[in-house]
């Protein structure tokens, strides 16, 4: 296995570590700031930013969820049924994804991004 320059070991610590604080903070972190990131610092392409982003979700949603449960703030019924059929949704949108333009998946992510900036600003 090739060994990574320690420039870019860093820039991933860097990005997993805002992830997790974003995680524990607000619960985001994941497409909201490593996906741009991975585009921005590591020169992904969305695609792999994408999948990239998802692997590294599930090691800090677990831990997130886990630790956050110690402190009470779970509610396991209502997660599950939040996260249940958001399966559905992961395979619809992951199919979609591969079907359109990154350029496409881009705007419709900033726009995404700017309609939840206004709507904390504002609410």
């Amino acid at each position: 296995m090739a060994r990574m320059p320690r420039r870019r070991t860093l820039t991933l610590a860097a990005i997993g570590t805002a992830a997790g604080l974003f995680s524990g903070l607000f619960g985001v972190g994941g497409g909201i700031l490593i996906v741009p990131l991975l585009v921005l610092w590591c020169g992904f392409g969305t695609r792999l930013a994408t999948g990239t982003s998802l692997a590294a979700i599930v090691i800090i949603a677990a831990v997130a969820a886990a630790l956050h449960g110690a402190y009470g703030n779970v509610h396991l019924r209502e997660g599950l049924l939040v996260g249940v059929p958001a399966v559905a949704g992961v395979l619809i949108g992951t199919e979609l994804q591969q079907r359109i333009s990154t350029k496409a998946i881009s705007l419709v992510f900033a726009a995404l991004l700017i309609v939840v900036a206004i709507d904390l600003l504002v609410g």
